[in-house]
């Protein structure tokens, strides 16, 4: 798989007030972590992190992360902060990956085709959205995808129904159930409190 390229500028300024300054450029603070040695402090512009994030696996997808003029290093992102409110980007995680050693991560489970059970009145559950997985930095997926086309009503899938591909294991509990059809519930009409039954109220006739 291709890597994807990023160019990064060293960050020596640390602390609340080196960061707004950074903020207010449109900069986005950011650590490289590196195994057994010190980690490295950078910044980059957050158009082109979030350019980076919409990516097609981003997520596993191995980065040749430069940072200043020194060398390439490959990397993944690890994890990143969005402000709740404004919706920024306010720091972003990597690590740097051997690219001889297998790693874990997570990958997104994608579910494909309508089940049975559902066109027959049942609802897909979906318990479980990312799936940890090992292998070799460059054999990683994008996300596990699985068929569930033929899942008919009361049916499950288990972690172990899952395919992984070569040289990629899947290492979570192999019988977690990560998708299910459930019968569709009886919604019973509530009961007003108080109701009574209608009288019937007999008319008396007027003697004319």
């Amino acid at each position: 798989m291709a890597h994807l390229q990023l160019t990064v500028q060293p960050r020596e300024e640390f602390g609340s007030a080196a960061t707004r300054r950074l903020r207010r450029r449109g900069l986005v603070p950011g650590v490289l972590y590196q195994s057994g040695r010190t980690s490295l402090a950078f910044a980059l512009p957050e158009r082109e992190l979030r350019r980076l994030l919409s990516a097609d696996g981003a997520r596993t997808q191995v980065i040749d992360l430069t940072i200043g003029s020194g060398a390439p290093r490959p990397a993944l992102l690890k994890e990143w902060q969005v402000d709740p409110v404004r919706g920024d980007i306010l720091h972003v995680d990597m690590a740097e990956v051997n690219l001889r050693e297998t790693i874990q991560a997570q990958v997104p489970l994608v579910l494909v085709g309508q089940p049975v059970g559902v066109r027959d009145g049942g609802v897909l559950d979906q318990p479980v959205h990312t799936v940890t997985v090992e292998g070799l930095p460059d054999a990683l997926p994008e996300a596990l995808e699985h068929d569930v086309t033929a899942l008919e009503i009361g049916g499950t899938v288990h972690l172990s129904d899952l395919v992984a591909p070569p040289g990629v294991t899947i290492v979570d509990d192999p019988e977690t159930v990560v998708a299910s059809v459930t019968p569709p519930s009886l919604v019973e009409a509530p009961e007003v409190e108080g109701a009574q039954e209608p009288e019937l109220v007999e008319r008396e006739s007027k003697e004319g």
